[in-house]
């Protein structure tokens, strides 16, 4: 560099600082003319260098925290549980819930107590499902012997969907062993899809639950996606068993055909518990209808929602006692009355050929219920170190059937 271009710089850097002292920096510099300045580059080498780690390791730093963190809240896995309420976990390689959707609204009543999902969000896998599977069963979902729940899981990685599969299935096995639910438990694993994704996000399911209608579809291609999609698992695990062969009416529209049937659509105190049997023949459905009198079984067929089997117009073949009051406690007035002993009679029958007092008895529990047709009353009471049942036939009063044996 010249002298020339070194005062060009010089100047032009101490232009922009105060003092402005060129004169006496050009001087100084003058006095240097001709002279040699070794320039060493140790020092400076060395700092580059400290520079360069420090530099690497902040980012090795930064890398390894942000790839820490991109792995800690990647999806690994995809886990739906359905019954009727489909839910979906998202989670990830360390089988820890990142997020849990309820998909309808049967599934926001499933985990309301858990801030709709949210208070699952970092608990681990098996410790959610317990969660979830335990309101299900709380709610009456898999109460009966033809429920089910399915299980499915979605991931790339083969060998690890196999292995939830397993551990989760367990889990659910559990809990309904503890809870004496007699539900079955079906599972599958499945492979990314995005054409099943659309489909299971249009019709408010989940990609489990999609796989299983598109199972059925295929085996009956004139049915309808959206359609199936209302339908819970346990029917469409019944119908893909029985082939497809049509399009059922559904749990709804089978207990609103029992309740026409029975005459009691009015009456608001009558609830339904509905059972489908989609791979028996004929194909049906078993509607027990709640009464403020006993329970009552309606049969009715899964295609064409004509009742088979069961009382009809209860309102007017049941004589309503003083014992059968509505919770309200008006009492619902039938249009005619037929011959019926009434409870107290019933009981009075039982305990008379027991040889039992009344004030000696206790846990007595009276139902008036429908068998083939037939009013029957069921009496069961305890006396001493004796348990007691009865049949009664509600018209005649006379013992159908009656079984005494000790009370262990």
């Amino acid at each position: 560099m010249t002298n020339e271009k070194m005062e060009q710089r010089l100047a032009a850097a101490v232009e922009k600082t105060a003092p402005n002292d060129v004169n006496g920096v050009l001087s100084r510099c003058e006095e240097r003319k001709g002279t040699v300045i070794p320039m060493t580059t140790k020092k400076t080498t060395k700092r580059k260098w400290t520079s360069l780690i420090a530099a690497c390791l902040a980012v090795m730093l930064l890398g390894g925290g942000g790839l820490f963190y991109q792995r800690a809240n990647a999806v690994a896995s995809v886990v739906s549980l359905d019954v009727n309420p489909s839910i979906e976990l998202k989670v990830n390689r360390s089988e820890k819930v990142l997020v849990c959707t309820p998909l309808n609204e049967d599934a926001k009543a499933i985990l309301a107590d858990m801030g709709n999902g949210a208070d699952l969000k970092g608990a681990k896998l098996d410790v959610a499902v317990n969660a979830i599977v335990g309101s299900l069963v709380r709610n009456g979902y898999l109460n009966s012997i033809s429920s089910a729940i399915m299980i499915s899981v979605e991931d790339k990685d083969t060998a690890r969907a196999e292995k939830l599969q397993r551990e989760l299935t367990s889990t659910v096995d559990g809990v309904l062993q503890t809870s004496e639910s007699r539900a079955s438990v079906l599972t599958q694993t499945l492979t990314q899809d995005a054409g099943l994704t659309q489909q299971a996000r249009e019709n408010s399911i989940s990609t489990g639950k999609a796989a299983l209608v598109n199972r059925v579809l295929a085996l009956n291609a004139t049915l309808k996606f959206d359609a199936l999609a209302k339908l819970s698992v346990e029917e469409l695990k019944d119908l893909a068993e029985a082939g497809a062969p049509a399009m059922p009416i559904g749990k709804a529209a089978a207990a609103y055909a029992a309740e026409q049937y029975a005459g009691t659509t009015e009456l608001d105190s009558v609830t339904a518990e509905v059972d489908p049997e989609l791979d028996e023949f004929p194909a049906h459905y078993e509607v027990e209808l709640h009464t403020a009198w006993g329970e009552f079984e309606y049969l009715v067929d899964a295609y064409t929602g004509k009742v088979l089997s069961g009382q009809k117009d209860l309102l007017a073949a049941v004589s309503i006692s003083s014992e059968t009051t509505k919770p309200s406690g008006q009492k619902p007035t039938p249009s005619k009355a037929v011959q019926d002993i009434g409870y107290a009679k019933a009981k009075s029958i039982a305990l008379n050929h027991a040889g039992v007092s009344e004030n000696q008895a206790y846990d007595m529990d009276i139902e008036l219920d429908d068998e083939d047709g037939k009013l029957v009353y069921e009496i069961e009471f305890k006396s001493g170190n004796m348990e007691y049942d009865y049949e009664i036939d509600a018209a005649s009063g006379a013992i159908l059937k009656h079984e005494a044996e000790l009370d262990d």
